[in-house]
């Protein structure tokens, strides 16, 4: 038994050895480290930074020129849309009865009292036709209406008395006196 058990032992150092021959861990460090290039690298980063850049200020050079623009248009329709407001307007008061009435009288119409109608489906006049006479035109415009007493005052008349050598006299003291008066003025408000 003896000899059996000796081959077994004899052989199970010798695995034992490879076993820890193989299972020792070794640092496998490359004889030649090959370092990346960092120029071309740098280059890529720098241009897509530059183009990044431009693009946002190309976007927001275009965004602002439109917003000029528009604010330039919605001014331009607002003076555009007065405009038509004011012509409106204007033609609203070119078609008042008040002034077409102006207009006839300016071109020696007067409006009849009596006046005709003819009916168009059998020719007959309607009512008695008469020729109408300036007598019978009437006020187109209202009269004015009178100024209130309280709005229209008598003038007040003063007169100065005439005097001959005393009021020039008089008048050259009181140049000289508002003259003083307004230098002491004048000091006054400097200090």
């Amino acid at each position: 038994m003896s000899s059996s058990v000796n081959p077994a032992r004899s052989r199970a150092p010798r695995f034992a050895e490879a076993a820890v021959a193989r299972a020792r861990l070794t640092v496998v460090v490359p004889r030649h480290a090959q370092k990346a290039p960092r120029v071309p690298f740098l280059v890529l980063v720098s241009l897509l930074l530059v183009c990044g850049i431009g693009g946002l200020l190309l976007v927001n050079t275009n965004l602002q020129q439109g917003s000029f623009t528009a604010t330039a248009l919605e001014q331009r329709a607002h003076l555009l849309d007065a405009r038509a407001q004011s012509l409106q307007m204007q033609l609203a008061r070119m078609r008042t009865p008040q002034r077409l009435a102006e207009r006839a009288k300016r071109l020696g119409m007067v409006p009849t009292s009596n006046p005709a109608f003819l009916r168009l489906a059998d020719g007959k006049v309607l009512g008695d036709p008469a020729p109408a006479q300036p007598a019978d035109a009437f006020r187109i415009d209202p009269p004015p209406v009178p100024k209130p007493a309280d709005l229209n005052p008598s003038p007040l008349v003063v007169t100065a008395p005439r005097g001959g050598a005393t009021g020039a006299a008089s008048g050259d003291h009181g140049s000289a006196a508002g003259t003083k008066k307004s230098q002491h003025q004048r000091q006054g408000s400097a200090h």
